[in-house]
């Protein structure tokens, strides 16, 4: 959407301008103090463009309905007892205006709207770019009816908005990104680029426009592997750029980054958060968890991984102190509720997270960290107090039985918050019925009782985005234009008191690699007054590959102890690189007189695997008696097992580890020396390397076929039309399959990489498939010889005998086989299902994978709490089957005869073939009548020769 600024008259300007007033009334500064609620006085005349509010309300019934216990209720159970289920009166939504009055603030903050419905609708987050305009992800699909229908129907879209006349309003804006099926994040990343993914995809994209309309028009792979399965709410999510130039996300226990080389990967800690990511002043990720409604992992960099610390969070913490909203719609029924009015009495969701380091809020709010409630409709301040090395979190308004922010309209729904660019906060409200993912809304639960009840599902649509000010300043009224600024000037917004321009000038250095910046960033780095620039400086170094070893040498010794942490973190690439001199600083920094330098040379250690680490902690702790101290190095030395939570995957098991260890030995010993001890290629001098980089490789975590090829035969000549100094890469062919095997998957697997392992059995047949081959291959030869990915086009037909949505509120389409969401018969195994491709063109299909994964038993109904070993899991992997291939789609000839299913992963090789269609059909059903399991694919991929 635009609203332009260009007019042909002044009297129309004049009145645009007063009807777009009307609408946003309420940006006038209202003064909220805490406990009260001011009525208002303002005119809530309807916008006249889409009044959506109108909508919402016209659409509700006079009176709700007249409702009884559901079937097999326990009215004295601690859900039901007391509950009212008389007919109620709908819950209405209110204009922006009259929201304002039902907020409640500390004295001297006020609340006032920057955009609002029904220039955007449903918003879940918000991002700024370098000149300041604001992204944001407008989940459009998100719960439109209590079954969460068409949820993942591609209706979303990530717009931008600008404020162009500076009054504080965002008028003018247009659609980024539109039909994206409920996308997880928006970052910028760059000028007029962003990077996101959509959910049950396996792929991050970048998003440019090029032509300056405001669109994007310009679509590339960024990385993939990054999805996972789950509901909305329990996929990866706020993709974010950290200090230290890494790329996180929540679930995911991985970082992310881009190399020359491609984008490379690091595992870290199991953060354990949904929604919401953000970091302080001295770049420590801070995570916020979901379902537990508290904040899930801050006390120490996530990279280092896990730490469990007791009583992070002060006495009291998890009861939350929101308004009296009364009506009581809370997923754990009526023994979470505050009676007599209807509020949250213990926290069970959060969304957003912000540390705030702005400039035009009090001081006492900088470094403190706010998150979001939705349940409760409280936006939470919380003071970190750190001691010995570990941190505490209290609720700043515990004490008053208050919150930062509440608001006693049930439709409030902090979901997101920033340091915005003029130096406030911003509030994402999603301002919505119903905040909870359909899986829990069903029929006959207490929620879905009060959906109905007071008709939460038919509130839709709006959505508004807030800013918090205070009394003693304004809001910085500078407008960034960063974008366009040399990145000299970048280099002194490292300076600027507001954290958000600080980041922002980092990012943009980093990005644009221009080197003429180093000399002023080491100036900086070194001796400059302002600490704050000083780290933002030392991290733009290691962010263009320019931080030297002496200079970090140089920070190390530092008066400063928070610089001195800095450094002992940058330095990590260095010492990755190859830099073992840094070992005798790390080991030094380990007596270090303050507590908290002591704690990161610790993590360090551990982290780069100095020699000795071990007993250099041991010795530590023996000698330094702070708590922090203590605990964390007795948790390297034997680390916490972590279980269970998001974004754990399954340990590999004994064997794979043993091979991963040998394949790094055979690595470090042989392929570092020309492709460099991280896999991002030696340095040859003249901007060339020595070999290619393996780290991120594209082609290397494709499919192994290409890999072996090479290991087995060698290869010469010039890789996607860029030489190497090393000039051909030697066969090895003389070497064993387990040989070749190890140091593949550990080049696939444990280098920055992000691929499936390789097996012997892999290596012996490709191996007596290229036995003719003589001399090494040249790339332009052997990429037509090995398999590539076919991604799904719109060309496509995908047709199955029978399809069934594999989630509440999910697809009914055979597509789905080809994400993380998954395809389904929803009924009994039989002979003769069949699930077919159609080619726009006849394509010679090489090899076709997927993924049938267990399932709970249909029907069975779980217990309380019950663990999920004890649940009864059934395989639904095609028992036996063949694939046929046909030039008409009538005659079909077998392709591959009569096979058997696996459970997990099936690959199945194929004799090339081209055809226009392809289908995979089943030869056996499900014999036992009392079994009633489908047929489920996910994570299809199909794969064919160049």
């Amino acid at each position: 959407m635009k609203v332009s600024k260009k007019s042909p008259s002044k009297t129309l300007k004049i009145f645009l301008s007063f009807a777009f007033c009307l609408y946003f009334v309420s940006s006038c500064k209202t003064s909220l103090p805490t406990q009260t609620t001011g009525t208002s006085t303002i005119s809530t005349t309807p916008v006249p463009q889409q009044d959506l509010v109108k909508e919402v309300i016209n659409s509700l019934s006079p009176n709700g309905p007249q409702l009884s216990l559901p079937a097999g209720a326990d009215p004295n159970s601690d859900d039901w007892k007391g509950v009212d289920l008389e007919a109620k009166q709908p819950v209405k939504p209110l204009y922006v205006s009259e929201e304002a009055q039902r907020f409640m603030l500390p004295p001297g903050y006020h609340i006032e709207p920057v955009l609002t419905e029904p220039a955007i609708q449903q918003p879940g987050a918000i991002a700024f770019d370098g000149n300041g305009r604001m992204y944001v992800l407008e989940l459009r699909s998100y719960m439109l009816t209590a079954d969460s229908k068409d949820e993942l129907e591609p209706t979303s879209r990530i717009s931008r908005w600008e404020d162009k006349d500076n009054d504080g309003v965002y008028e003018t804006g247009t659609t980024f990104i539109d039909n994206l099926i409920f996308p997880r994040f928006v970052l910028p990343y760059g000028k007029d680029c962003v990077l996101t993914m959509e959910s049950d995809a396996d792929n991050v994209y970048k998003y440019t426009d090029t032509d300056g309309d405001g669109k994007a028009d310009k679509k590339e792979l960024f990385t993939n592997k990054y999805g996972r399965s789950g509901n909305v709410e329990h996929q990866q999510a706020f993709m974010y750029w950290g200090m230290d130039n890494w790329l996180y996300s929540t679930v995911n226990a991985f970082r992310v980054r881009e190399t020359p080389g491609g984008v490379i990967r690091e595992k870290t800690g199991f953060n354990r958060a949904q929604w919401g990511i953000t970091h302080d002043d001295d770049g420590k990720l801070w995570f916020q968890g979901g379902a537990s409604g508290l904040p899930s992992y801050f006390q120490f960099p996530i990279h280092y991984g896990n730490f469990e610390v007791p009583n992070e969070f002060a006495k009291g913490f998890d009861i939350p102190w929101g308004a009296a909203v009364k009506i009581s719609d809370m997923q754990g029924g009526m023994d979470e509720i505050r009676q007599p009015d209807g509020s949250l009495k213990r926290v069970t969701g959060s969304a957003g997270n912000d540390v705030y380091r702005g400039d035009r809020l009090p001081e006492s709010l900088r470094g403190q960290y706010f998150y979001g409630e939705p349940v409760a409709r409280i936006v939470r301040q919380i003071n970190p107090v750190v001691k010995e090395g570990l941190t505490t979190l209290h609720n700043v308004y515990q004490d008053q039985q208050s919150e930062f922010l509440r608001s006693s309209d049930p439709l409030f729904r902090p979901v997101d918050m920033a340091t915005a660019p003029d130096g406030t906060m911003y509030i994402v409200d999603m301002y919505h019925g119903i905040i909870q993912e359909g899986q829990w809304t069903q029929k006959g639960t207490y929620l879905r009782t009060k959906i109905e009840q007071y008709q939460l599902d038919k509130v839709v649509g709006l959505g508004r985005i807030w800013r918090i000010t205070h009394d003693s300043k304004e809001r910085d009224k500078t407008k960034p234009k960063m974008l366009n600024e040399k990145t000299s000037a970048l280099v002194k917004h490292l300076e600027h008191p507001n954290g958000w321009w600080r980041d922002a000038a980092q990012q943009l250095i980093v990005l644009r690699k221009d080197l003429s910046a180093v000399p002023a960033l080491e100036k900086m780095a070194l001796n400059s007054p302002n600490i704050l620039a000083r780290m933002h400086a030392i991290w733009a170094l290691e962010g263009l590959d320019a931080l030297k070893t002496e200079t970090a040498q140089k920070l190390l010794s530092d008066a400063n102890p928070r610089i001195r942490i800095q450094a002992l973190r940058a330095a990590e690439t260095l010492y990755k690189a190859g830099q073992k001199e840094l070992d005798a600083n790390y080991k030094a920094a380990l007596a270090d007189a303050n507590t908290d330098v002591t704690i990161q040379a610790m993590l360090s250690s551990k982290f780069l695997k100095l020699p000795e680490f071990e007993a250099s902690i041991n010795s530590t702790v023996e000698k330094n008696k702070a708590a922090g101290v203590k605990l964390v190095g007795e948790q390297i030395i034997k680390p916490p097992r972590v279980t269970r939570g998001l974004g754990i995957a399954a340990e590999l098991s004994k064997d794979q580890q043993e091979m991963l260890s040998r394949g790094a030995v055979i690595y470090n010993e042989l392929c570092s020396q020309c492709h460099g001890n991280s896999g991002q290629g030696t340095p040859a001098g003249d901007g060339k390397l020595l070999a290619p980089a393996l780290a991120g490789s594209a082609r290397i975590q494709s499919h192994p076929e290409y890999a072996i090829r090479v290991v087995l035969h060698g290869m010469d000549g010039a890789i996607e039309g860029k030489t190497y100094a090393g000039g051909m890469m030697a066969s090895m062919k003389e070497q064993p399959d387990q040989w070749v095997a190890d140091v593949i998957s550990y080049i696939r697997n444990g280098l920055s990489n992000d691929a499936s392992l390789v097996s012997t059995d892999l290596v012996a047949k490709i191996r007596q498939k290229t036995a003719s081959q003589t001399g090494m291959y040249k790339f332009d030869e052997l990429i037509k010889l090995v398999p590539h990915e076919l991604q799904q086009r719109d060309g496509w037909k995908v047709t199955a005998s029978n399809t069934a949505s594999t989630r509440i509120g999910g697809n009914v389409t055979p597509t789905s086989a080809f994400t993380y969401e998954g395809w389904s018969t929803g009924v009994k195994q039989e002979k003769g299902m069949w699930y077919q491709i159609e080619f726009p063109k006849e394509t010679a299909v090489s090899e076709i994978q997927f993924n049938s994964a267990a399932q709970v038993k249909k029907g069975w109904v779980p217990k309380p709490n019950t663990p999920p070993g004890q649940r009864p899991m059934v395989q639904t992997h095609p028992r036996m089957y063949t694939i046929e291939t046909s030039s008409d789609g009538t005659n079909w000839q077998p392709s591959l005869s009569t096979q058997k299913g696996n459970d997990g992963d099936n690959i199945i090789a194929l004799a090339p073939r081209k055809a226009k269609f392809i289908r995979i059909k089943l030869d056996q059903g499900i014999d036992n009548p009392e079994d009633d399991i489908p047929w489920t694919m996910k994570q299809l991929k199909v794969f064919e020769l160049n």
